[in-house]
């Protein structure tokens, strides 16, 4: 049972390929929303949630947090009966009582991302990650490229809008692509203390066009030397991001597995 007018995060995952985003929209169907009705109607009382992040529409969050208010207490299994509500596609794993000054999005110290790439064209997995053709022998060139993104911090290049933000400044703490052992599937997972607007998305694409020859590696190299270049964005399809682990100095949780295969 909980107490009265507690502060709670609650840990879930979620499919993104029915929602447009994370985000309550005006004209469509977000994941925040069909979070926030369903709590509101179990819990009886009006429930809005403050989330860790914001994912774009198509894309999957296979860890996610967010923080609420709850006024009244209960006595009964939260977790399962909120599941039992939710789609399928949404799964609450736990509500996590927090300090009254606890903010799921404020505290967040990192963030990991992992995109996933088939090599050959699979229905099953069609909504779960990307089907890029790449040239297998430029695999080591992405490899290579994708580790270049510690060694710097100005994103601009990687970042749909710049300006909105005060500054591009990004710590990458690790980046790495990993071909699985069938030589079929490519992971690419970064870890950061921030992210900006499209900017995995856009590390993707090009990381892609390297792949398929189209960019080499001094190239990509030169848009993180020389952030403020010009130079046409590039962005990799939404359906193979997930958010995959969100980390507090207070709160850690082992990653979840997004697919039904490993790498």
């Amino acid at each position: 049972m909980s107490n009265a007018s507690s502060k709670y995060f609650i840990h879930l995952a979620y499919k993104g390929t029915n929602y447009q985003g994370w985000q309550r929209q005006i004209n469509g169907l977000g994941v925040q929303a069909v979070l926030e009705d369903n709590l509101s109607r179990m819990f009886k009382q009006k429930i809005l949630v403050h989330p860790c992040g914001r994912t774009d529409a198509g894309v999957h969050a296979s860890q996610f947090f967010c923080h609420t208010i709850l006024e009244n207490s209960w006595d009964f299994d939260a977790v399962f009966r909120i599941n039992k509500m939710l789609p399928a596609d949404i799964r609450v794993f736990e509500f996590i009582p927090v300090a009254d000054e606890a903010n799921a999005q404020l505290d967040v110290t990192s963030r990991t991302y992992d995109y996933y790439i088939h090599l050959t064209d699979h229905p099953f997995i069609a909504d779960l990650s990307t089907y890029y053709s790449i040239d297998y022998d430029r695999i080591a060139d992405m490899q290579a490229a994708a580790k270049l993104l510690t060694k710097y911090t100005n994103f601009r290049s990687f970042c749909k809008q710049p300006d909105l933000y005060p500054n591009t400044i990004c710590e990458v703490s690790f980046s790495e692509l990993t071909l699985d052992l069938t030589n079929t599937r490519l992971r690419f997972s970064i870890t950061a203390n921030r992210f900006l607007r499209a900017m995995i998305r856009m590390i993707v694409g090009n990381l892609v066009k390297v792949g398929q020859r189209e960019m080499d590696l001094a190239t990509f190299e030169k848009k993180l030397q020389h952030p403020t270049l010009s130079i046409a964005p590039v962005f990799a399809y939404p359906q193979g991001l997930y958010l995959s682990k969100v980390v507090y100095p207070y709160l850690e949780r082992p990653e979840n597995c997004p697919l039904p295969y490993t790498i």
